[in-house]
C-alpha cells in the first residue's frame, strides 16, 4: 500500500475503530463504556447471563442491524442496539467506507467483515468479561500477557527474541509502546509476550499438566480480542484483556503505522485484578 494521502491514516485513526472518538485521549471512551455496563447490570446482576446475551444478540450482522434501524421494535436488545449506536457511532466511523472496500474473499473473514453493530457489542463484551474475571484471574498462580507486535515502534528494527514460550521485549526504543507496556507488565508481577509463535491452547495444556492455573491479560484490536477471549473462556482460562486505541497494522492497512493502548486504563485493570506494582528502578 503506497503512503498517500489517501491511505495514509491520521494520528489515531483506525481502518474501522477508533477509541479517541471525537476526543484527544481515550478515557471518555472507557468511561462511557463502564457507565453502558453499570445500567445493564443494574438490569440483571448476573454478570455471567448477561456477557451470554449479548454474544447471543452480536452473533448476527442482519439481526444486529435490524434491532438498531427498527425503531417499531421495543424490545429490551432493540432498545440496547439503538442505544449503543448513539453512545458509541463516534468510535466507529470508518466501518462503513472499510465494509464496503472488502473483496469477496475477505467478506469471508470474519475479523475484517465485523459490522458497526457487532463492534459495538463487542465493546460491551470486552468490559463484561473483565468484571466477570478479573476475581479469578487474580487467584492464577501464574499471570501472562500476550502483547500484539503492532505495538512496536515503527521507526526502528524490532529487537524481540524468543524467550520462554514467545518472543519478549528488548526495550530497544525509549518511545516504543511495547516497552512501556512490558516494564508496566512486570511491575505488576505479569510476564509480557510478544504473540507471534505461541500455540495458547498447547501452552495452556502444558501448563495445566504441570499443575499450573494460568490467568492471561490480552491487548489486540476489538475483533481480535474478543476472538481470543472466548477462546481462553472455552479452556477455562481467566481473561482479561484491553482494546488497542485503534486497528492500524499490517492486516487492515498494508503496512504498520503507530499504535497505542490507554496505559492508564491498563493499570487500572491491573489494580483491579489486585496486582500491586512493585518499585521498579527501569
Amino acid at each position: 500500500m503506497t503512503k498517500d494521502s489517501k491511505t495514509v491514516p491520521k494520528p489515531g485513526e483506525g481502518k474501522t475503530y477508533s477509541l479517541f472518538g471525537n476526543d484527544r485521549e481515550t478515557d471518555a471512551y472507557y468511561n462511557r463504556i463502564r457507565l453502558l455496563v453499570d445500567d445493564l447490570v443494574r438490569q440483571d446482576t448476573d454478570l455471567h447471563h448477561v456477557l451470554e446475551g449479548i454474544r447471543k444478540e452480536s452473533r448476527s450482522t442482519r439481526h444486529l442491524k435490524k434491532l438498531a434501524l427498527r425503531v417499531s421494535n421495543v424490545s429490551k436488545e432493540a432498545s440496547l442496539a439503538r442505544t449503543l449506536r448513539g453512545e458509541l457511532s463516534q468510535y466507529t466511523v470508518n466501518v462503513a467506507s472499510h465494509l464496503k472496500g472488502l473483496s469477496l474473499a475477505q467478506r469471508w473473514d470474519r475479523v475484517l467483515a465485523t459490522s458497526e453493530e457487532q463492534y459495538h457489542f463487542r465493546m460491551l463484551e470486552v468490559e463484561l468479561v473483565n468484571r466477570v474475571n478479573v476475581g479469578e484471574f487474580h487467584s492464577c498462580d501464574m499471570h501472562l500477557a500476550f502483547l500484539p507486535h503492532c505495538l512496536h515502534d515503527v521507526t526502528v528494527t524490532c529487537q524481540s527474541v524468543v524467550r520462554g514460550d514467545d518472543h519478549i521485549c528488548k526495550g530497544c526504543s525509549k518511545v516504543c509502546a511495547l516497552n512501556a507496556v512490558s516494564k508496566l507488565l512486570r511491575r505488576h508481577g505479569v510476564t509480557p509476550y510478544i504473540w507471534m509463535t505461541a500455540n495458547l491452547r498447547t501452552l495452556f495444556r502444558r501448563l495445566r499438566k504441570d499443575g499450573k492455573k494460568v490467568g492471561v491479560l490480552g491487548i489486540a484490536c476489538i475483533p481480535e480480542l474478543v476472538r481470543g477471549m472466548r477462546m481462553c473462556m472455552r479452556v477455562d482460562v481467566p481473561v482479561i484483556g484491553l482494546p488497542l486505541d485503534a486497528n492500524r497494522c499490517a492486516r487492515w492497512w498494508g503496512q504498520f503505522y503507530p499504535n497505542s493502548v490507554n496505559v492508564q486504563e491498563l493499570e487500572r485493570l491491573l489494580g483491579q485484578a489486585g496486582l500491586v506494582r512493585a518499585t521498579d528502578s527501569s
